[in-house]
């Protein structure tokens, strides 16, 4: 059911749970039985990303820049690739009456600081986790959607040009 689901987000539509069975070749009533709702159903097709691991590669450079850089190519590429569904997510989110934010709090801005380790040393003054903050603020499916929804970029595009606006952010960070 999940994989029938993400497979209908990836063709562009926003499946019921009917949708999901008929596309899984289950009958209705089992559906509803793992998935009471579509929200349901959506919530379970959330990406699945690598959880707890690095975007760095083990030889990772030292340098912040370099870093962030190695991080934004692949956290771009994530977001590229899992696009619909992460749409679906943060339209989810902002349903009314959501209590708690259905995009997953926190792996970015994680890998982000991860890159940004260095300046602890270089630069003691920075926090990196708001800088972290500050530079996902800039990037992720929120940042893809308007880049291409709205300012008409491809998607070669806009991953390009989030990448720019988080070294642009890290940059002026650094910069006394």
């Amino acid at each position: 059911m999940v994989s029938a689901a993400r497979d209908l987000l990836a063709e562009g539509h926003s499946p019921t749970v009917e949708d999901a069975a008929t596309r899984a070749d289950i009958s209705r009533t089992t559906a509803y039985r793992y998935f009471p709702s579509r929200r349901a159903l959506l919530l379970a097709a959330h990406p699945e990303i690598r959880e707890g691991t690095s975007l760095l590669p083990a030889d990772a450079p030292a340098d912040p820049v370099a870093r962030l850089e190695l991080v934004m190519r692949e956290f771009t590429r994530i977001t590229v690739e899992w696009e619909p569904q992460l749409r679906a997510q943060l339209r989810l989110s902002l349903e009314p009456g959501v209590d708690q934010p259905v995009l997953r709090q926190g792996r970015a801005i994680g890998w982000i600081a991860e890159a940004l380790s260095p300046l602890s040393r270089s630069h003691p003054d920075i926090d990196v986790h708001d800088l972290a903050v500050a530079i996902r603020s800039a990037t992720g499916i929120e940042s893809l959607i308007w880049l291409t929804d709205v300012g008409g970029l491809d998607r070669q595009d806009a991953a390009a040009t989030m990448t720019r606006s988080a070294v642009a952010i890290l940059r002026a960070a650094m910069t006394p």
